[in-house]
């Protein structure tokens, strides 16, 4: 019971990391953290959803595909931190007014907290959805790292984001992929108490 009590407190941790992540650091600058989050940037720019909103659209159209191959408790799992994380964007979207005049160090901060978070997801046997679910499915059957699966499946995504948003957008999403998933496969190989992380390959199928 302690180990669930405390599996879920980590995701609600990673989810609103990864939320803060976008929503302070990298949608200011139209950086998509990752293929969901530059879906969400299209669908905000093509149809004017919130962003918040558009998210959730696009993480939770994977989960049809989560629920077949990983099962109901690690699905559930993702849709909280999918839901957490879209709130949070919604709220600091709402109420917080963004200086977005230091690029370089929101780039910076906003990798390092989104790799976080996403890490936190993945070791605590949840996901951050979107693209982390092919991702997943991807690594499980070619024994392959999830962090470097989940930065060359996102950069098409981001080249899409790019014909629409600004070219230099895919190196700068390039660029915070590559510090977020370099952080990701830190903590989802990182070895952590038995109490405080569930194994690292609880996002399997069960």
């Amino acid at each position: 019971m302690t180990k669930q009590v405390i599996t879920y407190i980590l995701i609600i941790i990673g989810a609103i990391f990864q939320g803060l992540a976008m929503s302070l650091f990298l949608f200011p600058h139209n950086i998509p953290s990752g293929g969901a989050a530059g879906l969400a940037i299209l669908m905000n720019h093509w149809l004017h959803l919130p962003l918040g909103i558009s998210l959730w659209i696009v993480n939770f159209s994977f989960l049809i595909l989560a629920l077949k191959y990983f099962g109901f408790s690690w699905t559930i799992k993702t849709m909280i931190s999918v839901t957490i994380t879209s709130v949070t964007i919604s709220i600091i979207s709402t109420e917080v007014v963004m200086e977005t005049s230091f690029f370089w160090m929101d780039l910076l901060c906003g990798s390092l907290l989104f790799g976080l978070g996403v890490g936190l997801l993945i070791r605590s046997g949840s996901s951050s959805g979107g693209m982390v679910i092919p991702t997943l499915l991807i690594a499980k059957y070619n024994d392959w790292s999830p962090g470097k699966v989940m930065l060359w499946l996102n950069f098409f995504i981001f080249l899409l984001t790019a014909s629409v948003i600004d070219m230099k957008i895919v190196f700068y999403a390039i660029l915070c992929q590559t510090i977020s998933t370099n952080l990701i496969d830190f903590i989802y190989h990182l070895r952590a108490p038995s109490f405080l992380l569930t194994p690292s390959l609880g996002w399997r199928k069960k």
